[in-house]
């Protein structure tokens, strides 16, 4: 299996973008991408694409062709990859073993969800829900992510505000990043008194409906010297994914996102390094609750210790130790859903080869890795990517 690198990244602004198309959101994204690359059109032999629900969003399917077609990178192939909100990362991951196979030197892989034109996009985003068991009784993602918190505060005591202090700390992010839907900081207080959504849930512990883009260029590790400089190639040390039960019913315990301990336990066997070991990190936090668990699922701390960790701010920028979601996070900077592990490893590959679109919220990069956890609905899929600058 041959190396695989990342060698340019871009994204589109994450927000309500009611003057932008699907279309041009992925475009641009991709524009950005090869242009950093400093490779040419003609240079990608392959794209793909994530994308979660644009037939329900937009009312339109067959969007790899729509895509290629758009970008003029016709008559290349072109693949689109859904798995709910880790269609993005799956995409990427079906990209990499493209190129570790040797099936293909170099591809662009991008992510793109446009979720407001429609007037209620919950319907959409429910379809990634268990359509028998969940939706068809009213469940939706924040009461289904409601129930996990409640068994959670329950099990280990965790407090409204240890959960809130997540939210304070991706805003404080977000407000550093010029991509971000929402860029401006938050009090403990104005998160305590936010909207009620789901019961612990307040508005301000979820993430909003986005539109947005993100896109990558990967190129076989040696020939990546041929487009940029050594010292700014990032590495793909290891693409992991597993799966669990699609409805919460089925599964053993809803604490814990047990595709999330299988996959990281694999990447960082297949990366041959330890958690302790990782600098930054970017995790799915479509709810304040979904970002503590994976703290602890990921090896990042022990079960039930995670909250502690939070309110003390052991991952802001602040810390000494690992830093997690410098972007802001999906609560801050955004869910353009089938952009966002996309976006959350562009960020990493940002982090790692200090671009300046960071330089207001760069990490202190000791060991040289990062990692990126990517859900899809509530755990039913999985996966785990780790970079290195070596």
């Amino acid at each position: 299996m041959r190396d695989v690198a990342i060698i340019g990244y871009g994204q589109t602004k994450f927000g309500e973008l009611w003057e932008r198309s699907f279309r041009s959101l992925i475009v641009e994204a991709g524009v950005k991408a090869v242009e950093s690359a400093g490779i040419d059109g003609k240079d990608i032999d392959e794209m793909y694409i994530g994308n979660m629900s644009a037939g329900l969003f937009v009312g339109q399917e067959h969007v790899a062709s729509l895509i290629v077609d758009e970008a003029g990178l016709n008559p290349i192939p072109c693949t689109r990859v859904e798995a709910a909100c880790a269609s993005g990362s799956l995409a990427l991951r079906q990209a990499i073993l493209n190129i570790a196979s040797g099936n293909s030197d170099i591809i662009l892989v991008g992510g793109v969800e446009k979720m407001t034109d429609v007037v209620d996009p919950t319907k959409a985003i429910s379809s990634a829900s268990d359509q028998e068991w969940e939706a068809l009784f009213g469940a939706t993602f924040p009461s289904l992510y409601a129930m996990m918190a409640n068994r959670y505060m329950y099990e280990y005591n965790l407090t409204l505000e240890e959960l809130s202090m997540w939210s304070v700390i991706m805003h404080e992010h977000a407000s550093k990043n010029k991509y971000a839907q929402f860029p401006f900081k938050v009090s403990l207080e104005q998160v305590l008194n936010s909207f009620p959504v789901a019961e612990p849930l307040r508005l301000l512990h979820c993430s909003p409906v986005s539109d947005g883009a993100a896109a990558l260029i990967l190129c076989e590790a040696e020939k990546a010297k041929e487009f940029v400089s050594e010292d700014e190639i990032i590495y793909i040390r290891a693409s992991t994914q597993a799966s669990d039960t699609i409805a919460l019913h089925s599964r053993e315990k809803i604490t814990e996102l047990k595709a999330a301990k299988i996959a990281g336990e694999k990447a960082f066997k297949m990366a041959k390094i330890k958690p302790e070991d990782i600098d930054v990190a970017e995790v799915h936090d479509c709810f304040a609750i979904n970002g503590l668990i994976l703290l602890e699922d990921l090896g990042f701390c022990k079960k039930g210790e995670a909250g502690k960790i939070v309110y003390n701010k052991e991952i802001s920028l602040d810390t000494d130790g690992l830093v997690v979601n410098p972007s802001g996070g999906l609560k801050a900077a955004g869910h353009a859903l089938g952009a966002t592990g996309i976006r959350q490893v562009g960020e990493i590959y940002w982090q790692l080869k200090g671009d300046k679109e960071v330089k207001d919220r760069q990490v202190e990069i000791k060991n040289g890795y990062g990692l990126t956890a990517n859900v899809g609905g509530t755990g039913g899929t999985v996966c785990v990517h780790i970079l290195s600058t070596k």
